[in-house]
């Protein structure tokens, strides 16, 4: 393909186009992010649910750039916590939260809560939209898992540290990208996602 398609990442971080990356290497789909374009605007994320923002990122961003644009809304819903943070994982501990305050503040919030009762899930939703602001495609997405007591582990970002996945008794952050690629919510999302994506190049809706 002399020309691949394009496909812009809703965000700037450069970790989360590596993890997409791998999945969409065999589709030929060239990936950028919004780094990659000084015109891209902050998107405002008053959704009220995983989905509702995704398709904010995807849509607002696809007509001010012109190129399909893929928006991804993550975070982790906790069940000691009432499903907090939630759409609100980026900013649990303020509107400029580091990872690393936003994981101190949520040790602090489960001060006292056993073991057994520190279960989690992350979310991922994506939404895919067209230059004109269509959405041409939804994949929601999860993975299971629990609060560690403190930190394990350098790998990862947000809250991978504190995630343990029950079935390996490690930490994303400890796990590393190999593992992640498979068990992440991100990638279950995305592998959701591929076949209507192959569906879209391979039909000529790309354009």
């Amino acid at each position: 393909m002399d020309n691949p398609p394009l496909l812009v990442l809703g965000t700037r971080n450069e970790k989360k186009r590596q993890e997409l990356a791998v999945l969409l290497e065999p589709l030929g789909i060239q990936l950028k992010t919004l780094a990659d374009f000084p015109t891209a605007v902050e998107v405002v994320e008053d959704g009220d649910s995983f989905a509702a923002n995704a398709q904010l990122k995807a849509t607002v961003q696809a007509k001010n750039l012109g190129e399909w644009v893929l928006g991804e809304d993550s975070g982790l819903v906790v069940d000691a916590l009432g499903g907090e943070p939630g759409i609100y994982s980026a900013r649990f501990s303020g509107p400029d939260a580091t990872d690393e305050e936003n994981n101190r503040e949520l040790l602090r919030r489960l001060q006292g809560v056993p073991a057994e009762k520190r279960t989690a899930h992350y979310v991922c939703h994506m939404a895919l939209s067209d230059p004109q602001g269509e959405v041409r495609a939804e994949s929601e997405a999860y993975c299971q898992g629990r609060i560690r007591f403190e930190a394990a582990g350098s790998g990862g970002f947000g809250y991978d540290p504190l995630f343990e996945v029950p079935e390996y008794h490690r930490t994303f952050g400890e796990l590393g990208p190999a593992v992640k690629s498979v068990l992440s919510h991100r990638a279950r999302a995305m592998r959701a996602f591929v076949p209507q994506l192959k569906v879209l190049v391979e039909s000529g809706g790309w354009a």
